[in-house]
């Protein structure tokens, strides 16, 4: 038994957000059904890896237990397919731009007609509203609008971006959140509604106290680093070997901290006792830290003290290490996918962790329409007309 199981997903996204959503939703159970069309494909099938060039190990990334078809959208053929879809489905998922859903006569207005309990999720740059809706977005654009960019990166250098597509990770999980809340309506209404999720929505959000300082006191934030707005000390410090992050959050870790490294008398001083103190007095407090004790153990030597100590602390990663990690390995955070071309595919595990439907990878990223047949077979097609729509590009 999955959470989803018996819900059905019709997956009309490409590239990140909307995949990322899907593929989620598909670990919990959900029959995902992606489709492309037979020429215009998701183009992260054709982003390709330094090293590993035969398969898109970015489309892998993001698309795990998914079903895929091609249907050609601009053949009323391929639309009435689309609409069939609708029919049986319980949710639709697209990221194509403001208004192009409508042209295609797919918009949410006309999906609640073909079936009333449908949940239309949009998945856009800036939203359906406002001056910006027809703009195109994408994640880096996100990052940079939203001011998310503009408080990253060290106090005198350039606002630096995030490393990973923080923006399209945002919004494909605002999106599950969405689409899982819009079902649980429908158990009380019976009707589907429209989910309406944007790159710059979610990035503005995912800017909590810095926002929320910024509205109630006028005052722009400046860029920490790897420092912490008010906590202190919260960053990296070198050791004898390598660089760490000790990151205390209170007062008694702070005093704790003291007195591991023979400092005792920082935790009296007015400066530095309270959190306030420390944040206001930290271009004083860190370097007494760094230059101390510090560089006298290993940083490996440190954190067992420390965390012997309940100091919150740990390493500064390379991927190398994280998936050499006990803890990643114990939680399952790697998978083992067997593919039909690539052979054995090593895919990021699910964070959520259910103790009676848990998620599992059943499902290797599609080929560019591997299950056409399936699916057409079981919305009611004859193989004479699969053969056909085959042959004519419909499909």
């Amino acid at each position: 038994m999955k959470a989803l199981q018996g819900i059905k997903i019709l997956d009309l996204s490409r590239v990140v957000a909307g995949p990322v959503c899907t593929s989620m939703l598909g670990d919990l159970g959900a029959d995902i059904i992606k489709v492309e069309g037979p020429d215009v494909v998701d183009e992260t099938r054709t982003w390709f890896t330094s090293g590993q060039e035969e398969i898109s190990l970015y489309y892998m990334a993001v698309n795990r237990n998914k079903r895929a078809m091609t249907v050609n959208l601009k053949t009323e053929q391929g639309i009435e397919i689309i609409k069939k879809l609708v029919k049986e489905s319980d949710v639709v998922v697209e990221n194509f731009k403001t208004g192009t859903m409508e042209k295609l006569g797919l918009g949410y207005e006309e999906l609640k007609k073909i079936n009333p309990r449908i949940i239309h999720c949009s998945i856009t740059g800036f939203g359906h509203t406002g001056p910006y809706k027809q703009l195109p977005g994408y994640d880096f654009l996100a990052q940079a609008m939203s001011g998310f960019m503009s408080i990253n990166g060290s106090p005198d250098g350039e606002p630096v971006k995030a490393g990973i597509a923080m923006a399209d990770l945002f919004t494909g999980l605002n999106a599950v959140i969405s689409i899982l809340a819009a079902l649980q309506a429908r158990q009380h209404t019976g009707a589907g509604q429209h989910c309406d999720i944007s790159l710059l929505d979610s990035m503005v959000a995912s800017l909590l106290n810095i926002g929320t300082g910024f509205l109630n006191t006028g005052n722009l934030p400046k860029r920490y680093g790897n420092q912490h707005p008010t906590l202190v000390p919260y960053q990296n410090f070198k050791t004898k070997d390598y660089e760490m992050i000790i990151a205390v959050g209170n007062d008694q870790q702070f005093r704790r901290l003291c007195s591991i490294l023979e400092m005792e008398e920082l935790a009296d001083d007015e400066r530095f006792a309270t959190a306030k103190g420390r944040s206001l007095n930290r271009e004083d407090l860190v370097p007494l830290i760094q230059n101390g004790i510090l560089l006298t153990k290993t940083a490996d030597e440190w954190m067992t003290i420390f965390q012997n100590h309940n100091i919150p602390c740990g390493p500064i990663n390379t991927l190398d290490r994280v998936f050499e990690t006990k803890q990643v390995l114990e939680r399952q955070m790697v998978q083992n996918v067997e593919h039909p071309t690539a052979g054995l595919v090593k895919l990021l595990g699910s964070p959520l962790k259910l103790s009676e439907t848990p998620p599992a990878i059943e499902r290797h990223p599609p080929l560019l329409g591997e299950h056409t047949r399936e699916i057409l077979l079981e919305l009611g097609y004859r193989k004479e007309e699969i053969d056909s729509y085959l042959e004519t590009g419909i499909v």
